[in-house]
């Protein structure tokens, strides 16, 4: 008697063991750009955003995939994955996916995430150089990534948020809010709430000095009218 033989589950690694990061400025981009585009979408239960999670766009095969430093897959719910199974996620592709250049980047390496990017599906796809302040992006249009010619004041169509290049990138969103680091965030924050702070003292002082002034004025009220009462014994009339 011949024994079937149970077909082999196949895994899909949470990790390929390469490390999010060649130094500090490369790191503190990658959590930029990830934080921010997370706070930008909080409010928009569909809208799934991750930094340097594994990429698997075909079922059945664990070596073709990608970890993005930072991608954004709109029509998908928030929530923890070990990892990004296409299959899984009703096929729909990360649309948006960030690369922060390190030193140690090779032209090899940077061509085969084009590649990967551009054959799975994504719609916009941008590097930033942080070393050379050098920003390059890509959208899709008939079918392929095509370069974005004028980067610079470029608007996302499916973040909406804008790029500008001056001393360094520059990303705001459609209000005016320029992306800031984690740092900043929680400096911004701390400085709001100490100015809240003292706008309350100021409010509660200007209370207080009206209260004093209402009592001045009803003291010097109940003393006119003391006075009065005792001329009045007297028999003098007084005009109040």
């Amino acid at each position: 008697m011949v024994q079937q033989l149970k077909k082999a589950e196949i895994i899909y690694p949470d990790c390929d063991g390469q490390p999010m990061s060649d130094n500090t400025l490369q790191f503190s981009w990658i959590v930029k750009i990830k934080e921010n585009l997370e706070i930008f979408f909080a409010n928009d239960p569909n809208v799934f955003v991750a930094g340097d999670l594994l990429w698997y766009p075909v079922e059945g095969s664990n070596t073709i995939r990608r970890a993005p430093d930072a991608m954004v897959a709109f029509g998908r719910p928030k929530g923890y994955r070990g990892s990004y199974q296409q299959w899984l996620e009703d096929n729909i592709a990360p649309q948006v996916v960030f690369e922060i250049l390190s030193p140690g980047n090779r032209l090899a390496e940077m061509t085969a995430k084009f590649e990967f990017y551009d054959r799975h599906g994504a719609e916009e796809y941008y590097i930033y150089d942080p070393d050379r302040v050098d920003f390059t992006g890509w959208l899709r249009q008939s079918g392929r990534l095509q370069g974005i010619s004028n980067i610079s004041g470029w608007v996302s169509p499916r973040l909406g948020v804008r790029f500008e290049l001056n001393d360094e990138l520059e990303i705001y969103t459609p209000t005016g809010e320029l992306f800031l680091s984690p740092l900043e965030i929680s400096q911004k924050a701390e400085a709001a709430q100490l100015e809240a702070v003292r706008q309350q003292a100021r409010a509660t002082a200007a209370e207080d000095q009206q209260e004093i002034e209402r009592d001045r004025a009803d003291a010097a009220e109940q003393k006119a009218a003391a006075m009065a009462a005792k001329l009045k014994e007297l028999g003098i009339e007084m005009d109040l």
